[in-house]
Protein backbone atom coordinates (compact mmCIF):
# COMPACT_ATOMS: atom_id res chain seq x y z
CA UNK A 1 0.00 0.00 0.00
CA UNK A 2 2.88 2.23 1.01
CA UNK A 3 4.78 1.85 -2.48
CA UNK A 4 1.65 2.18 -4.46
CA UNK A 5 1.03 5.74 -2.28
CA UNK A 6 4.32 6.56 -3.02
CA UNK A 7 4.27 6.18 -6.62
CA UNK A 8 0.96 7.63 -6.78
CA UNK A 9 2.18 10.58 -5.20
CA UNK A 10 4.99 11.28 -7.70
CA UNK A 11 2.56 11.86 -10.56
CA UNK A 12 -0.22 13.74 -10.11
CA UNK A 13 -1.64 12.14 -13.52
CA UNK A 14 -1.41 8.83 -12.52
CA UNK A 15 -3.26 9.48 -9.40
CA UNK A 16 -6.01 10.57 -11.18
CA UNK A 17 -5.94 7.59 -14.00
CA UNK A 18 -4.09 5.14 -12.12
CA UNK A 19 -6.98 4.07 -9.93
CA UNK A 20 -10.12 3.82 -12.34
CA UNK A 21 -7.88 2.04 -15.26
CA UNK A 22 -7.29 -0.65 -13.05
CA UNK A 23 -10.89 -0.56 -12.08
CA UNK A 24 -12.02 -0.74 -15.65
CA UNK A 25 -9.47 -3.61 -16.18
CA UNK A 26 -11.02 -5.87 -13.64
CA UNK A 27 -14.63 -4.83 -14.82
CA UNK A 28 -13.70 -5.98 -18.44
CA UNK A 29 -12.57 -9.38 -16.82
CA UNK A 30 -15.87 -9.65 -15.40
CA UNK A 31 -17.52 -13.17 -16.10
CA UNK A 32 -14.48 -14.51 -18.32
CA UNK A 33 -13.26 -16.97 -15.86
CA UNK A 34 -15.81 -19.31 -15.02
CA UNK A 35 -19.41 -18.62 -14.92
CA UNK A 36 -20.72 -16.40 -12.47
CA UNK A 37 -17.55 -15.08 -11.64
CA UNK A 38 -19.18 -11.74 -12.62
CA UNK A 39 -20.52 -11.74 -9.32
CA UNK A 40 -17.66 -13.03 -7.31
CA UNK A 41 -15.31 -10.59 -9.19
CA UNK A 42 -17.88 -7.44 -8.41
CA UNK A 43 -17.29 -7.97 -4.98
CA UNK A 44 -13.24 -8.39 -5.23
CA UNK A 45 -13.37 -5.09 -7.60
CA UNK A 46 -15.76 -3.12 -5.11
CA UNK A 47 -13.38 -3.65 -2.02
CA UNK A 48 -9.95 -2.87 -4.12
CA UNK A 49 -12.01 0.50 -5.44
CA UNK A 50 -12.44 1.32 -2.22
CA UNK A 51 -8.71 0.54 -1.03
CA UNK A 52 -7.88 2.57 -3.82
CA UNK A 53 -9.97 5.51 -2.96
CA UNK A 54 -8.27 5.51 0.80
CA UNK A 55 -5.13 5.58 -1.07
CA UNK A 56 -5.88 8.45 -3.92
CA UNK A 57 -7.57 10.36 -0.66
CA UNK A 58 -4.63 12.41 0.50
CA UNK A 59 -3.38 13.00 -2.77
CA UNK A 60 -6.11 13.57 -4.69
CA UNK A 61 -7.35 17.04 -2.87
CA UNK A 62 -10.17 17.91 -5.05
CA UNK A 63 -12.23 14.27 -3.84
CA UNK A 64 -14.21 15.21 -1.41
CA UNK A 65 -18.19 14.67 -1.09
CA UNK A 66 -20.18 18.02 -0.99
CA UNK A 67 -23.90 18.02 -0.27
CA UNK A 68 -26.32 20.49 -1.63
CA UNK A 69 -29.59 21.18 -3.02
CA UNK A 70 -28.08 21.10 -6.84
CA UNK A 71 -26.83 17.65 -6.40
CA UNK A 72 -30.25 15.88 -5.10
CA UNK A 73 -31.80 17.64 -8.06
CA UNK A 74 -28.98 16.74 -10.52
CA UNK A 75 -29.10 13.18 -8.91
CA UNK A 76 -33.05 12.38 -9.60
CA UNK A 77 -32.75 14.20 -13.07
CA UNK A 78 -30.62 12.43 -14.42
CA UNK A 79 -32.30 8.71 -12.68
CA UNK A 80 -35.13 9.70 -14.57
CA UNK A 81 -33.74 10.64 -17.91
CA UNK A 82 -31.50 7.45 -17.36
CA UNK A 83 -34.39 5.26 -17.13
CA UNK A 84 -37.06 7.48 -19.48
CA UNK A 85 -35.14 7.57 -22.48
CA UNK A 86 -33.70 3.69 -23.00
CA UNK A 87 -36.48 2.52 -25.17
CA UNK A 88 -35.91 5.70 -27.54
CA UNK A 89 -32.57 5.78 -28.90
CA UNK A 90 -30.73 2.49 -30.77
CA UNK A 91 -27.86 1.29 -28.80
CA UNK A 92 -24.39 1.16 -30.75
CA UNK A 93 -22.73 -1.00 -27.97
CA UNK A 94 -24.33 -4.64 -27.81
CA UNK A 95 -25.07 -4.92 -24.21
CA UNK A 96 -23.72 -8.37 -22.47
CA UNK A 97 -25.88 -10.50 -20.26
CA UNK A 98 -27.70 -8.97 -17.97
CA UNK A 99 -26.30 -9.30 -14.49
CA UNK A 100 -28.83 -10.74 -12.48
CA UNK A 101 -27.65 -12.84 -9.50
CA UNK A 102 -31.44 -14.36 -8.81
CA UNK A 103 -30.83 -15.94 -12.38
CA UNK A 104 -27.21 -17.48 -10.89
CA UNK A 105 -27.88 -18.12 -7.76
CA UNK A 106 -31.80 -18.23 -7.11
CA UNK A 107 -34.35 -15.59 -6.47
CA UNK A 108 -34.33 -14.02 -2.71
CA UNK A 109 -31.05 -16.34 -2.21
CA UNK A 110 -28.68 -15.21 0.52
CA UNK A 111 -25.93 -15.58 -2.27
CA UNK A 112 -28.34 -12.89 -4.62
CA UNK A 113 -28.86 -10.76 -1.81
CA UNK A 114 -25.07 -10.23 -1.23
CA UNK A 115 -24.24 -9.56 -4.88
CA UNK A 116 -27.31 -7.14 -5.29
CA UNK A 117 -26.37 -5.34 -2.32
CA UNK A 118 -22.84 -5.38 -3.54
CA UNK A 119 -23.53 -3.80 -6.63
CA UNK A 120 -25.69 -1.04 -5.29
CA UNK A 121 -23.41 0.01 -2.28
CA UNK A 122 -20.42 -0.32 -5.06
CA UNK A 123 -22.21 1.85 -7.45
CA UNK A 124 -23.50 4.21 -5.10
CA UNK A 125 -20.15 4.80 -2.67
CA UNK A 126 -17.05 3.41 -5.26
CA UNK A 127 -17.85 4.26 -8.73
CA UNK A 128 -18.77 7.81 -8.09
CA UNK A 129 -15.25 9.02 -6.46
CA UNK A 130 -13.27 7.08 -9.07
CA UNK A 131 -15.26 8.44 -12.15
CA UNK A 132 -15.36 11.97 -11.46
CA UNK A 133 -12.00 12.24 -10.40
CA UNK A 134 -11.04 10.60 -13.83
CA UNK A 135 -13.31 12.63 -15.88
CA UNK A 136 -15.06 15.52 -14.46
CA UNK A 137 -11.41 16.44 -12.83
CA UNK A 138 -8.50 15.03 -15.19
CA UNK A 139 -10.03 14.54 -18.86
CA UNK A 140 -11.64 17.64 -18.33
CA UNK A 141 -9.10 19.70 -17.02
CA UNK A 142 -6.45 17.99 -19.77
CA UNK A 143 -8.86 18.82 -22.61
CA UNK A 144 -8.19 22.67 -21.68
CA UNK A 145 -4.37 22.81 -20.67
CA UNK A 146 -1.74 20.36 -20.96
CA UNK A 147 -0.77 21.36 -17.23
CA UNK A 148 -4.65 19.82 -16.28
CA UNK A 149 -3.76 21.08 -12.45
CA UNK A 150 -3.57 24.45 -13.63
CA UNK A 151 -7.17 24.75 -14.94
CA UNK A 152 -9.43 25.95 -11.72
CA UNK A 153 -12.79 23.30 -11.52
CA UNK A 154 -15.20 26.38 -12.80
CA UNK A 155 -13.42 27.05 -16.12
CA UNK A 156 -15.55 26.56 -18.94
CA UNK A 157 -14.86 25.73 -22.19
CA UNK A 158 -16.53 24.30 -25.27
CA UNK A 159 -14.02 21.28 -26.03
CA UNK A 160 -13.63 20.00 -22.50
CA UNK A 161 -17.17 20.33 -21.93
CA UNK A 162 -18.54 18.58 -24.99
CA UNK A 163 -15.07 16.50 -25.26
CA UNK A 164 -15.55 15.22 -21.69
CA UNK A 165 -19.26 14.34 -22.28
CA UNK A 166 -19.05 12.32 -25.36
CA UNK A 167 -16.38 10.78 -24.26
CA UNK A 168 -18.12 9.39 -20.95
CA UNK A 169 -20.98 8.69 -23.08
CA UNK A 170 -19.72 6.30 -25.44
CA UNK A 171 -18.10 4.22 -22.50
CA UNK A 172 -21.61 3.02 -21.66
CA UNK A 173 -24.07 1.11 -23.65
CA UNK A 174 -26.80 4.16 -22.67
CA UNK A 175 -24.56 6.45 -24.65
CA UNK A 176 -27.27 9.25 -25.24
CA UNK A 177 -27.98 9.23 -21.09
CA UNK A 178 -24.59 8.98 -20.41
CA UNK A 179 -23.77 12.25 -22.67
CA UNK A 180 -26.60 14.31 -21.01
CA UNK A 181 -25.74 12.82 -17.33
CA UNK A 182 -21.84 13.48 -18.13
CA UNK A 183 -23.25 17.29 -18.97
CA UNK A 184 -25.31 17.15 -15.99
CA UNK A 185 -22.33 16.46 -13.73
CA UNK A 186 -20.20 18.60 -15.36
CA UNK A 187 -22.39 21.76 -15.04
CA UNK A 188 -22.31 20.61 -11.03
CA UNK A 189 -18.23 20.81 -11.25
CA UNK A 190 -18.55 24.19 -13.05
CA UNK A 191 -21.18 26.08 -10.70
CA UNK A 192 -19.78 24.72 -7.22
CA UNK A 193 -16.05 24.65 -8.41
CA UNK A 194 -15.97 21.34 -6.60
CA UNK A 195 -16.02 17.83 -7.72
CA UNK A 196 -17.86 16.74 -4.11
CA UNK A 197 -21.11 17.75 -5.58
CA UNK A 198 -20.82 15.58 -8.95
CA UNK A 199 -20.18 12.93 -6.31
CA UNK A 200 -22.96 13.09 -4.95
CA UNK A 201 -25.40 13.60 -7.67
CA UNK A 202 -23.58 10.38 -9.26
CA UNK A 203 -24.37 8.34 -6.37
CA UNK A 204 -27.95 9.67 -5.98
CA UNK A 205 -28.38 8.47 -9.72
CA UNK A 206 -26.45 5.57 -9.71
CA UNK A 207 -28.37 4.41 -6.11
CA UNK A 208 -32.00 5.17 -7.60
CA UNK A 209 -30.84 3.16 -10.66
CA UNK A 210 -30.11 0.02 -8.33
CA UNK A 211 -33.59 0.00 -6.27
CA UNK A 212 -35.19 0.88 -9.33
CA UNK A 213 -33.29 -2.42 -11.23
CA UNK A 214 -33.95 -4.34 -8.04
CA UNK A 215 -37.94 -3.43 -7.46
CA UNK A 216 -39.17 -3.44 -11.59
CA UNK A 217 -36.51 -6.21 -12.74
CA UNK A 218 -34.78 -4.23 -15.38
CA UNK A 219 -31.62 -6.32 -14.62
CA UNK A 220 -30.58 -5.16 -18.40
CA UNK A 221 -29.18 -1.72 -17.03
CA UNK A 222 -26.80 -3.76 -15.14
Amino acid sequence: MNLLRQKLAASPVLARVAPFGLFLLLTAGQGKIFAGSEFWLYLVKTLIGAGLIWIMYPLVTEMRWAFSWEAVVVGVAVFAIWVGLDDYYPKFIKAGAAWNPNTAFGGGSGLAWLFILTRIIGSTLVVPPLEEVFYRSFVYRSLAAPQFESVPLNRFGWLPFLGTAIVFGFSHVEWLAAILCGMAFQFLVLRKNRLGDAMTAHAITNFLLGVWIVWRGDWHFW
